[in-house]
C-alpha cells in the first residue's frame, strides 16, 4: 500500500514533464512557421492616396448636379478634403517611413487626375470660359508632359525633385479650382468669387509654364542621350 502513493506522484510528475515537452515541442513548430509580412501598400499614407483617386468621380458627380448650391459646396468640400491628403499621404509616409512604390507611382496620378477632371467639368459648365480656357489647356499639356518626363526619366533611374516653384503653382492650382468650384454659389457668400479663380488660375498657368520649362532644362541632358 505504501508503494501507491508514490506511483501517483511519480505518475503525475511523468504527465507534467510530457505535457511540458509537449507544449515546447508546439512552440518549437509554431516558431518555424513563416512570418507573414504586412504588406506595405495597405497603410495609411496610401489610402489617402486611394481616397484621393475615389473622390475624382465624386467631386465631378456634384459638378454635373443640377444647379443648387449645396451641390457645390458639397463638391468643394470633397475637393478641399482631397487636396488636404495631398500634402499628408507623402508627409506621413516619409514620417512613418512607410513609402512603397505604388504609392510613389500612385501620388501623382492622383493630383493629376483630380486637377484635370474638375478642369475639364469646369470648362464644360462655362465656369472657365473664354480667354481662360487657354489657361486651363496649358495646365493640362504641362501635366501630360511632366508626367511622360517623370516616367521616362524613372526608366533612367533619374530623380525629379519638385522645386519650390512647382509647389507654389500647386497651390495657386487648388486654390483657384477651390473658388471655381464654389462658382455661382461662392458668389452669393464672397462677391467676385469667380474673378479671384480665374485670377489664380492664370497665376497657375503662367507657373505651370515656367516649371514644365525648369524640368524640360533640367532632364535635357538625360533626354538628349
Amino acid at each position: 500500500m505504501g508503494l501507491i502513493p508514490s506511483y501517483s506522484v511519480a505518475r503525475r510528475r511523468q504527465r507534467t514533464i510530457d505535457g511540458r515537452g509537449t507544449k515546447l515541442s508546439l512552440g518549437a513548430r509554431m516558431a518555424d512557421l513563416p512570418v507573414r509580412k504586412a504588406n506595405p501598400n495597405w497603410n495609411l499614407p496610401n489610402f489617402l492616396t486611394y481616397a484621393r483617386v475615389v473622390a475624382v468621380p465624386i467631386v465631378v458627380a456634384f459638378l454635373f448636379w443640377p444647379a443648387v448650391a449645396w451641390a457645390r459646396w458639397t463638391a468643394l468640400a470633397i475637393f478641399a478634403a482631397a487636396a488636404i491628403t495631398d500634402f499628408f499621404d507623402g508627409y506621413l509616409a516619409r514620417a512613418w517611413s512607410q513609402q512603397s512604390s505604388l504609392g510613389r507611382m500612385l501620388d501623382p496620378i492622383a493630383d493629376k487626375l483630380l486637377v484635370a477632371a474638375v478642369l475639364l467639368v469646369l470648362s464644360a459648365d462655362h465656369t472657365i470660359a473664354g480667354p481662360s480656357l487657354c489657361a486651363a489647356i496649358v495646365i493640362l499639356c504641362r501635366e501630360i508632359l511632366v508626367s511622360g518626363l517623370r516616367e521616362y526619366l524613372a526608366e533612367l533611374r533619374v530623380p525629379v525633385p519638385v522645386t519650390a516653384v512647382a509647389k507654389w503653382k500647386t497651390a495657386a492650382q487648388l486654390l483657384a479650382l477651390g473658388f471655381l468650384i464654389a462658382g455661382p454659389a461662392g458668389e452669393t457668400v464672397l462677391p467676385g468669387s469667380i474673378f479671384v479663380g480665374t485670377v489664380l488660375l492664370w497665376v497657375a498657368a503662367i507657373l505651370t509654364l515656367y516649371t514644365g520649362w525648369d524640368y524640360m532644362k533640367a532632364s535635357y541632358d538625360h533626354v538628349g542621350g
